[in-house]
């Protein structure tokens, strides 16, 4: 029996889950993104967050929707968090948060959400706040709205390398297509072009008053091994640093050595580990 229940939490307490939000604005950041567009009525809000701990005390927070990212889940949050969810189909594409608490919900959700179509437990989580010490590639830029079409292959090609499934599968990629759309619109995807076709891609794709969170970094696999990535990068971080956010963060896969040496090279530090299950 479950001495705090797991509720849903509406619009009345949203101030207490930005609170929440403020205590971990790296891992939480795509929940804050939400939260500060939509608010917390599910009708507007394309998913639900699930609240754990008393009403005057909110203890940890669980969004729903597309992904399912626990924020600072407890032990027994997870386990509550788990309780409820076990009950419920599947509805999200992945799992994704601290290591701790997106583990935790999957050896005790497996059972009735598996199998998984891949686990990664280890993703350092990376933040900076000071601008590079290398220069920035001076070619790498935002991409212009009538620049979608070129930018689209690259990010198809991301996606299905990093993901392991292309983003074409379900609806011929529509839905992808506006994301990248709205990125692009709202300045927040970069590229360096030659010739006309991309060699590097990253997008803002989380912000918020905290941080931009990057994700979607690409070299294309003729240009990988040339160099051209750390300065790529430092383009992109100057550029969020000065024009977006206090801070610049992602996660990447700890086996990706090479990215953790061109993150490490454009000053990223660890700030925590968060860990991925993909269905």
């Amino acid at each position: 029996m479950l001495t705090l229940p797991v509720r849903q939490l509406g619009e009345s307490e949203r101030r207490a889950v930005e609170r929440l939000l403020d205590l971990d604005p790296y891992a939480g950041a795509q929940v804050a993104e939400r939260v500060a567009a939509r608010g917390l009525a599910w009708w507007r809000a394309e998913g639900r967050i699930l609240g754990y701990g008393p009403r005057r005390n909110l203890e940890s927070i669980c969004w729903l929707g597309g992904n399912l990212t626990p924020v600072l889940a407890s032990e027994s949050a997870v386990a509550a968090f788990a309780e409820q969810l076990s009950a419920e189909e599947r509805l999200c594409s992945s799992i994704v948060g601290r290591a701790d608490a997106v583990l935790g919900l999957w050896d005790r959700l497996s059972a009735y959400w598996g199998p998984a179509r891949d686990v990664r437990p280890n993703q350092p989580l990376l933040a900076t706040d000071a601008l590079p010490a290398v220069a920035p590639d001076p070619e790498v830029r935002r991409v212009r709205s009538g620049e979608v079409d070129r930018l689209f292959p690259a990010a198809v090609a991301m996606y299905t390398e990093e993901v392991g499934v292309s983003p074409l599968a379900e609806d011929g990629g529509r839905g992808y297509r506006r994301r990248v759309g709205d990125l692009v619109r709202a300045g927040r995807a970069y590229a360096r072009f030659v010739d006309g076709k991309v060699i590097f891609k990253a997008e803002l794709a989380v912000v918020t008053r905290r941080t931009a969170q990057v994700q979607g970094v690409w070299v294309a696999p003729e240009w990988r091994g040339r160099g051209i990535a750390t300065a790529a990068m430092a383009a992109v971080v100057r550029d969020a640093l000065e024009r977006v956010a206090p801070s610049v963060s992602l996660y990447v896969n700890d086996f990706n050595r090479p990215a953790r040496r061109v993150y490490e090279r454009c000053g990223f530090r660890p700030v925590g580990t968060l860990a991925t299950v993909l269905f």
